[in-house]
């Protein structure tokens, strides 16, 4: 493994002594931990400087593209937006090891543009707009060993420095890298040379449930470090995947970055005006800095309030992560403070774009905004307990409050989907972080005459679906061919409520499938293609009825008991089925968008229903091809048994995105094998994945639409 090198030519004075690699012979584990708290930081900055110039690209032939052009620019947003979210693994990555050696993961950073000296003279980072020179900086810091490979124009450093200093020191220090892939070389060396001496045992000694596993997040650097082996196959991915690869490797992010610049000087040749983004500000801060060289003021009262909820949303996400990894896992609540964050980072998404659309201000007419990425003064994990729950649900009720006013005074389709977005991550974070017992449907008994029932409902006095209605019957006419009189029938919120002598039978037409376990299995009670009334709930035994209520996998039919007898109990263990060109098939204590449904459902997950998020049997309308016998595992990986395989199954619907789904969960294959056992996924509902039945972003890619 090689050694820290100074960078050539990085002296500030020819009398700078030579600096001393701070991990060379056996390192500390506090000196190693200081090598991975820069090594967190230098992944973070990386991915948000990505992210800011993939926000500024234009979209579409409505921001002055030509077709090829916008063809081309979606293509390129995608691939920068891939290269930050593979960034993102390899941020937890770095966490995972560092959890693995005993350290607290640093999420924190300094703010844009970072001051010379916290990193190598020439790593060079800050927020710029997509151009020709940001393009490439990103290669140039995305190089290979020996590459020549030259810096961004505007991107080289003011001056060059060494960090370090000459003798050894017990004091964690700064040392210098030529590339991002020798530094993480000298680590892998450090490591090596630790666990030589001290034993893997006591090496990695930190609690392996705190760190991020793939049953909480799906991300390839989510994969448990448990000793030498995993953490340095950990930082080859880092090296292969991206800093340092090979100039020949496919798809590292050396490569993907030369081929979007390749594409963009074929364009440029075509149309040497060609802009394919939004001036974006250059170092945005939303405060008039102490050293405003070098940063953007923004003063655009709409822009201040885009970026305003963008940074504390990007906040949220840091602190939500840094809590998930002294929260001990597998778990409902890790999961779900990660889910949450990612939540974040999407409506993040949504308004930092729009914030490189909007003016920065009139001292700054040549530019637009951008979001400014602000750091929190201390992004360390929050004490775990009731307060730390507290904080994060009075902090995401402030932002959805805070997006609805923004979607309010610059109302846009970008904002007004953020403010839908942060709203349903409010209602998770309340139902999934406040103590709570199990689901339980509401159930109000109204003793009433048919008629004052009719008039209280016309009143708009009669809500929820759920409502149990105990009618006074009324004399009605005896279908033809029935033995019995049409028992009292009410509607309400489109479920009809048919009165039974041992129970109430309930019937929601939206939710049904016509799966006809009813029809067949129960004639006499469902009487098909019947005009009138047409469920009879006397028509069988009761307790047989009810078996064919639970038959039933669309919830379309419920019921409640009124003999005394128990109602429908939760499933012991919470499954998920994935039908063989068709929907989702739950059974599970669901809470739907927050709120409790029952215990069936089938979900849509072809993308063409009119009824999302439940199946309506467009499937076969769009001739959906998908198989119901998904691999096991979780890329590959099995998953191990659940400690809890019941209790709440929270499902809620992304705007324009996946089914996010937090809780104990068994996925099953059409034929009932297991797939995987998890506590969080996020399941393709637009039929396009290709990982079905979980999320690849495909959504995106070809512009589903929920509403």
């Amino acid at each position: 493994m090689s050694e820290l090198t100074t960078a050539p030519n990085a002296s500030s004075s020819p009398h700078t002594p030579h600096a001393v690699n701070s991990l060379a012979g056996v390192p500390s584990r506090e000196l190693l931990l200081h090598a991975l708290y820069e090594a967190a930081e230098l992944e973070h900055n990386l991915m948000c400087t990505y992210l800011y110039a993939a926000f500024s690209l234009k979209q579409g032939t409505d921001e002055g593209l030509t077709e090829a052009q916008a063809e081309a620019l979606a293509r390129w947003r995608r691939e920068i937006l891939d290269v930050a979210i593979e960034e993102m693994g390899h941020l937890v990555a770095v966490w995972n090891i560092t959890a693995a050696l005993g350290g607290a993961p640093r999420f924190g950073r300094a703010n844009f543009p970072l001051d010379p000296g916290y990193l190598p003279a020439r790593v060079v980072v800050k927020l710029a707009p997509f151009n020709d020179a940001t393009l490439q900086h990103f290669i140039f810091l995305e190089r290979p060993e020996g590459s020549d490979e030259p810096e961004g124009e505007g991107f080289a450093p003011e001056r060059l420095f060494v960090r370090g200093a000459p003798g050894a020191r017990i004091t964690p220090m700064a040392t210098d890298y030529d590339t991002v892939g020798s530094f993480y070389s000298t680590l892998a060396g450090a490591l090596e040379r630790f666990c030589a001496a001290h034993g893997e045992e006591v090496a990695f000694c930190g609690p392996r449930t705190l760190q991020m596993a793939p049953s909480e997040i799906s991300l390839q650097g989510a994969q448990p470090v448990i000793c030498l082996k995993t953490a340095l196959a950990a930082l080859d991915a880092i090296v292969r995947q991206g800093e340092g690869a090979p100039s020949d490797s496919a798809g590292s992010h050396y490569a993907r970055f030369v081929a979007i610049r390749q594409e963009l000087a074929q364009f440029k040749a075509q149309d040497p005006g060609f802009k394919p983004a939004h001036p974006a500000a250059t170092n945005p801060v939303l405060r008039r800095p102490p050293q405003p060289e070098g940063r953007v003021w923004l003063e655009d009262p709409l822009a201040i309030a885009t970026v305003d909820v963008a940074n504390a949303s990007y906040g949220l996400m840091l602190r939500l992560l840094a809590w998930s990894y002294g929260v001990h896992g597998p778990g409902g609540e890790k999961a779900l403070a990660v889910d949450l964050g990612v939540g974040l980072m999407r409506a993040m998404t949504l308004l930092a774009e729009h914030a490189a659309r909007l003016p920065a201000g009139e001292s700054n007419p040549q530019c637009n905004a951008g979001m400014s990425f602000t750091a929190l003064r201390d992004a360390a994990a929050l004490p775990p307990g009731e307060a730390g729950r507290r904080f994060f649900i009075e902090r995401l009720d402030e932002l959805a409050t805070a997006a609805e006013a923004l979607a309010d005074t610059s109302p846009h389709a970008r904002t007004a989907q953020a403010a839908k977005l942060f709203r349903s991550l409010a209602r998770r974070g309340k139902t999934g972080l406040e103590p709570r017992g199990p689901v339980v449907l509401p159930r109000v008994t109204i003793t009433a005459s048919a008629a004052q029932l009719a008039e209280a409902q016309a009143a708009g006095g009669i809500e929820g679906s759920a409502v149990v209605m105990q009618a006074i019957p009324l004399p009605v006419p005896r279908p033809a061919g029935s033995a019995a009189a049409a028992p009292a029938s009410t509607r309400i919120d489109g479920v009809e409520h048919v009165q039974g002598r041992d129970l109430t039978l309930m019937f929601e037409g939206k939710r049904c499938i016509h799966a006809r376990f009813c029809v067949t299995g129960a004639p006499k009670v469902f009487l098909a293609n019947t005009p009138g009334d047409w469920i009879f709930p006397d028509a069988m035994p009761t307790e047989r009825l009810v078996d064919i209520a639970h038959a039933c996998p669309s919830g379309a039919i419920r019921y409640t008991r009124k003999d005394g007898q128990p109602d429908e109990a939760a499933p012991p263990v919470n499954l998920i089925s994935v039908r063989e060109a068709g929907p989702y098939g739950v059974r599970a204590p669901i809470v739907l968008d927050g709120e409790p449904i029952g215990y069936r459902a089938t979900l849509c997950r072809c993308g063409a229903s009119k009824n999302k998020p439940f199946c309506d049997g467009s499937h076969h309308d769009v001739n959906f091809a998908a198989s119901g016998e998904p691999a096991t595992g979780i890329n590959g990986t099995p998953t191990d048994m659940l400690e809890v395989r019941d209790g709440p199954l929270h499902i809620d619907p992304e705007p324009n995105g996946p089914l996010q789904v937090s809780g104990n969960m068994e996925v099953l294959a059409g034929t009932g094998r297991m797939v995987c056992r998890i506590t969080t996924a996020r399941l393709c509902r637009c039929g396009g994945s290709a990982t079905k039945p979980f999320c690849d972003g495909t959504h995106v890619k070809i512009g589903f639409r929920s509403e």
